[in-house]
């Protein structure tokens, strides 16, 4: 098909895109001595080890699998021995185990990498399964469910999310430079199982090279068509993508599929190619490493289970005032409490932060400009929202939409007495739900 530009686009901000490494092509990262791989990297029920102390393990070896079907299994991405079976605290404070191996650096191939099989449909969910891929783009949401829709006859639209509309953040930029085809090969043959007949590539207009280069190939490609969007943020949000491509309203309790829609990330939809070509599940990631408090801004192939601390060694370590480390980006991205803490598959950017940037200015009260409202992609009022939490009135949160939140954080970002709004709806959310509990 071609190239499009949008006409629809919601309200949001415009940030500073600070893609200093958008050239910088993608180097693979050496094999770290040791890698501890939680049996939670997705949204969903975690996996339950399946190798324990001593095991000798290989790369694509399955070693984390959950009976339920909200999950996603979970594969050696380094051989070597496993020195031990572990509980482990993630960034946001959730619990799981995790396997820890100690690498022979040989990177051995485990003998159960197959190509998949795919002659239906229900082939092609279950190899979307048993490759463990996840939304790639930080979300984590598991892909076979997200292509498993109970009113699949209803959907008829994919929208691929390449817009990557977070500051520093880069590495789904390259895979549209360095994977087109696998990117247009993923979309035809999702395209094919799901009977889906358009697909759309969301990219930001700030991405010249990325909306030329995809959009040459579609054109070879009945129904594939590259939307250009305005480069605003947060327009990669799962909502404000759908509207910007298709003009289509996702409504507070619906789904992407009640709209008629699918939505993929663009690494995500690339790796399901690549799967299909080589039966190598996930194991590895590609990650921006940027920020005020990085040395050197990179982006970088890592095993799965990495520790941060290692990357940035390799991206040529952290500056003396390094404060704040983020897994994701500066708007969305989760701190993490040390150095320690693995590389995941929902990981896209692990961003250094010196002591300026990350130190939080300090809040004043709300003088009721409304920016916060005008800012908001979803239409809500924030400073209400603020002002229900903090009251604990759960009725009122929910006459004002509070679910609707996505935490885009614009509402902070945009206020002028630095309130700290984002993050009370966040709170808010997890209140009005004990709340109805009760």
């Amino acid at each position: 098909m071609g190239r499009i530009k949008s006409t629809k686009s919601l309200r949001g901000i415009f940030v500073k895109h600070l893609k200093n490494t958008a050239e910088e092509k993608t180097v693979s990262m050496p094999v770290p001595s040791t890698v501890t791989i939680p049996m939670s990297m997705h949204i969903g029920a975690p996996c339950e080890p399946l190798v324990k102390m001593g095991d000798l393990v290989k790369v694509g070896q399955k070693i984390g699998e959950s009976n339920a079907p909200f999950s996603a299994p979970i594969h050696a991405s380094v051989s070597g021995k496993v020195k031990q079976v572990t509980e482990f605290r993630n960034a946001l404070g959730m619990v799981s185990k995790a396997v820890v191996i100690e690498a022979d650096g040989e990177q051995a191939i485990s003998e159960d990498i197959k190509v998949p099989v795919i002659n239906s449909r229900e082939d092609f969910i279950n190899a979307v399964k048993e490759s463990g891929v996840v939304g790639l783009g930080g979300a984590g949401f598991p892909t076979h469910i997200k292509l498993n829709p109970k009113n699949l006859d209803q959907i008829d639209t994919l929208v691929i999310n390449a817009a990557e509309c977070e500051p520093y953040i880069t590495s789904d930029y390259r895979e549209c430079m360095e994977s087109p085809e696998d990117i247009i090969e993923g979309i035809n043959v999702v395209k094919k199982w799901l009977n889906i007949k358009n697909a759309y590539i969301g990219i930001e207009s700030n991405k010249p090279a990325s909306i030329k280069l995809l959009g040459e190939l579609s054109e070879k490609h009945e129904g594939i068509d590259v939307v250009e969007l305005k480069a605003q943020y947060p327009q990669g949000a799962e909502k404000v993508i759908i509207y910007s491509t298709t003009g289509r309203v996702v409504n507070d309790g619906q789904l992407p599929a009640d709209a008629g829609v699918v939505v993929l990330n663009v690494t995500t939809v690339s790796f399901i190619a690549k799967y299909l070509k080589t039966g190598m599940p996930l194991v590895s990631k590609r990650l921006t490493v940027d920020g005020s408090g990085a040395n050197k801004g990179m982006n970088v192939i890592v095993p799965l289970g990495t520790a941060i601390k290692d990357v940035f060694e390799f991206c040529g370590g952290l500056k003396a005032d390094c404060k704040k480390i983020l897994m994701g980006g500066p708007m969305m991205g989760i701190a993490v409490p040390d150095l320690e803490q693995p590389i995941v598959k929902n990981n896209n950017a692990i961003i250094a932060l010196n002591e300026k940037d990350a130190t939080p200015a300090e809040e004043t009260n709300c003088i009721k400009c409304g920016k916060c409202v005008y800012a908001c992609p979803l239409n809500l009022m924030p400073a209400a929202l603020e002002k229900a939490y903090d009251a604990r009135n759960a009725e009122s949160l929910v006459a004002n939409d509070v679910n609707l939140c996505m935490n885009c954080g614009c509402c902070s970002y945009v206020c002028p007495a630095k309130r700290n709004l984002a993050q009370k709806n966040q709170l808010a959310k997890i209140f009005v739900r004990q709340a109805m509990q009760k």
